[in-house]
């Protein structure tokens, strides 16, 4: 009777047995599907560090040249102006009536000059036949003379109402995004007060403060690479420059790096970090997306001889390049790692609602 229960009792775990076998076989084949890699030390570029500022090669602060109440503004911080595009406008009304006044000086002037080439004329006429004296001549002569000055100098004060007229509309330097606003609508506007800024998002670069101990390194090196951590981008830099001056109390010297191509989200103030590669050295790294990060948690899925799979605990260095980022402890050179954390979970999480 017992060896009959003990039979019966074995027939009806056969299902659950079945079904544990079968899944340990169904994760040995997603195991073998799972995408690995073993590491290994690499000759990688061996960089030297620093923090650094976004700056903007074009930015420029329009200021008003005459005075008046503002009576628009078109544009806000984070609107794109085009090159020429009116940005703000101030009361012209005054300089519209110096202006007016200009323009009628100068039709006064042309009166004036035209009555004075007629009347050399008819002296001149009159020299030839005798009827005037020489000293006529040279008056009417004198008259004409100082009737083309006066025009001059009316068309020349005409020209600057019209430019004095022209500052009234505040257009856009160029082409770019609107930084700061300093002004309201109704403000009263006075030669030198600051209107808006603005700066060129596709011509930018990165400043930064180098150490004399680090300056001859990162002069060899001749190259950078920029990093945008809030971005989550690394690109490559443009033209490097060393300022020919240091700060006289940290005794750091200055060095930008443009951009090679704009990088989308990137502003002026924004924090960014350069990379000088220095020389190269063997390192041990791993690809960046195999990186697992859970609140202080930094770890890899590490795959064993049997298709386990474990989560390890590890820590890392700088960033290798395109050779991944460095690891300083928690994997040896011949540990397989997952590329596919993802997937990884799910196996291990499998494997540990099995044991």
């Amino acid at each position: 009777m017992h060896r009959q229960s003990t039979a019966i009792g074995l027939l009806m775990k056969w299902p659950a047995l079945i079904a544990i076998v079968l899944c340990i076989v169904a994760q040995a084949h997603a195991a073998q599907d799972l995408r690995t890699e073993v590491i290994a030390y690499r000759e990688v570029d061996q960089l030297y560090s620093v923090d650094a500022v976004v700056e903007a090669v074009k930015q420029t602060t329009v200021s008003a040249q005459v005075s008046g109440r503002i009576v628009a503004i078109n544009f806000d911080v984070g609107d794109r102006v085009k090159q020429g595009e009116v940005i703000v406008r101030i009361d012209e009304r005054e300089a519209a009536d110096a202006y007016a006044g200009s323009r009628a000086q100068i039709a006064q002037a042309q009166a004036a000059l035209q009555n004075a080439q007629a009347i050399y004329e008819r002296t001149r006429q009159l020299f030839t036949q005798k009827f005037v004296s020489q000293a006529a001549l040279d008056k009417a002569l004198a008259d004409y003379k100082a009737a083309q000055a006066q025009l001059e100098a009316a068309v020349a004060l005409g020209s600057q109402a019209a430019t004095v007229k022209s500052y009234a509309t505040v257009v856009a330097p160029y082409s770019g995004v609107v930084a700061q606003r300093h002004v309201e609508l109704g403000e009263m506007a006075t030669p030198g007060k600051p209107l808006m800024t603005g700066f060129d998002p596709r011509d930018m670069r990165v400043s930064a403060s180098i150490p004399q101990r680090e300056l001859a390194a990162a002069k060899r090196s001749g190259a950078a690479r920029i990093e945008f951590p809030a971005l989550a981008k690394t690109v490559a830099g443009g033209q490097v420059t060393f300022l020919p001056a240091a700060d006289a109390q940290t005794h750091a010297t200055r060095v930008r790096v443009g951009l090679a191509q704009p990088v989308a989200g990137a502003y002026p103030g924004m924090f960014a970090r350069v990379h000088f590669t220095t020389g190269r050295a063997p390192k041990l790294t791993i690809p960046e997306a195999a990186v697992v990060r859970r609140s202080e948690l930094t770890a890899v899925y590490v795959v064993g001889d049997g298709g386990a799979v474990k989560l390890r605990q590890i820590r890392l260095g700088e960033a290798a390049g395109e050779a991944g980022i460095e690891v300083l402890a928690g994997l040896s050179p011949g540990d397989r790692i997952a590329l596919e954390p993802a997937q990884a979970a799910l196996l291990a999480t499998g494997a540990d609602k099995h044991r």
